[in-house]
């Protein structure tokens, strides 16, 4: 006769997949990591940085449709696939937004498109290298006429991407400071426990703004300084957890054999105490993207023409009295999505490792 017994990973696997909000935002957060890996193949702009403007096209409903005229460029663009596949293409053409054209053998006279009714140059030339396309902007246009749809795409990767480094930073940080302090205790515990609570003392955004002004600003640089913040949280946890397990007779009988500290807290202890740190991990990740999406707001987070949801905001929030309000209502949906996603994984992973249920 077998008996079938599952693991506690395995019970615990379980018990996230009755969880239907812990499963859809799992789904929801694999979706949106795969737009932000691949977002110059989703995007209908696959320029870099969707930073195609046209401003004759300026704020343009959903669903604008217009005639984009394309003069080819005699450069030679020698951009690699991959460089094209993950940093979008390096744009050369010219295109010119058209109301109406003809073409009439090897000329092509067209009309630019103006906006408010008016009547656009008139021009002529060689039709020698150049194609007519009708484009669409699915979510119109932004105020400097770049597609909304593919700025939100790539602007997903700032935010998603954030989240990864910001709480692998936190976790290098969090996870040593903290087993230090709960295995060894008094003087090192006492010395890390008061630079924790110098740190904590700190209001979050004004000590990532003080990190960025020092490290400049930049894309990296904000990476680094939202994750240089977040690690507090999980010293705390670690600590704290690293203190009880050291108490357990399996940690007594490590010690017993004559095995290294090192060892003891890498191969004993932390992986019986990385329940909690999964957990508030997740809500790091939700802490980093609302954290980014602040500093994008306040000019010092990601660059223009770099694509960022804060940023995205931050160019369009007065549109919302000048009656197009989802210029900045729907970066701010995404961004208010995504969070409610790893808060939600955050929930359902609490619920699945909490033993006791």
């Amino acid at each position: 006769m077998t008996t079938n017994t599952n693991s506690l990973s395995q019970l615990a696997l379980q018990k996230f997949k009755k969880n239907f909000w812990g499963v859809f935002s799992f789904i929801f957060i694999c979706i949106v990591g795969v737009i932000s890996v691949f977002a110059y193949v989703f995007a209908p702009d696959n320029s870099q940085n969707a930073n195609q403007m046209h401003v004759s096209i300026h704020s343009k409903s959903p669903g604008f449709n217009l005639d984009m005229l394309t003069i080819k460029s005699e450069i030679e663009n020698n951009q690699s696939f991959l460089n094209k596949l993950f940093f979008g293409k390096v744009n050369t053409d010219t295109e010119i937004p058209i109301s109406s054209y003809s073409n009439n053998r090897n000329t092509l006279t067209y009309t630019q498109y103006t906006s408010d009714g008016l009547e656009g140059l008139t021009k002529t030339i060689s039709s020698k290298n150049t194609f007519i396309t009708n484009k669409t902007f699915r979510l119109g246009t932004d105020k400097y006429g770049r597609d909304l749809l593919s700025r939100l795409l790539v602007g997903a990767r700032i935010s998603f991407f954030i989240g990864f480094v910001a709480v692998f930073i936190s976790l290098v940080i969090g996870i040593f400071m903290g087993s230090v302090a709960g295995y060894y205790g008094g003087k090192t515990d006492a010395f890390i426990m008061w630079v924790i609570n110098v740190t904590w003392s700190i209001p979050t955004l004004l000590l990532v703004i003080a990190i960025t002004l020092a490290l400049g600003k930049g894309f990296w640089q904000v990476f680094i300084a939202v994750g240089l913040t977040m690690w507090v949280e999980v010293a705390r946890i670690v600590r704290g957890q690293i203190i009880s397990a050291k108490q357990m007779q399996y940690v007594t009988a490590a010690r017993a054999l004559g095995f290294k500290d090192y060892r003891i807290i890498t191969k004993h202890i932390l992986p019986n105490i990385m329940a909690p740190v999964i957990v508030i991990c997740a809500a790091n990740f939700a802490a980093a993207i609302l954290i980014e999406s602040g500093l994008s707001f306040l000019g010092i987070g990601a660059q223009p023409p770099m694509a960022s949801w804060g940023a995205m905001i931050k160019d369009h929030y007065n549109y919302i009295i000048l009656g197009k309000p989802y210029l900045a209502i729907l970066p701010g949906l995404c961004i208010m999505l995504l969070v409610m996603a790893f808060m939600l994984i955050g929930n359902a992973l609490r619920d699945a490792l909490d033993v006791k249920v």
